[in-house]
């Protein structure tokens, strides 16, 4: 189950870069929305470089775990950040729940699919 796959962890360095720059230097839909689409991409190649899972069962478990992220946004839990990791966390993890963060989410892994099917 645990094996290393260079092509993934290639993708995923590429990825983190991308997020990176986005993170730093776009607003708007770029930031905003396609951002999101390549975040659910980002995670899958990082999951996929280290762990041998079928891509459907890899492609799920990444939708299920930005749509968490997504709904505890719902929460309160953006105001109890330690102060020391308030901004990273926020950057990473959100501020504010958006339904189109959702569909994002659910693009950025219908995109999965379709590379991966071709």
């Amino acid at each position: 189950m645990i094996k290393f796959n260079k092509k993934y962890f290639i993708g995923f360095m590429l990825f983190f870069v991308i997020e990176i720059l986005i993170a730093k230097y776009s607003t708007g839909f770029l930031r905003h929305t396609i951002g999101d689409v390549l975040a659910v991409i980002f995670l899958y190649c990082l999951i996929k470089s280290f762990l041998k899972i079928s891509v459907i069962k890899t492609a799920i478990l990444v939708l299920v775990i930005a749509f968490i992220i997504e709904f505890l946004q719902l929460s309160n839990l953006q105001n109890m950040y330690p102060k020391e990791a308030e901004y990273y966390l926020k950057l990473t993890l959100g501020t504010s729940f958006s339904i189109g963060d959702l569909v994002a989410y659910l693009v950025g892994t219908l995109i999965i699919l379709v590379i991966e099917k071709t």
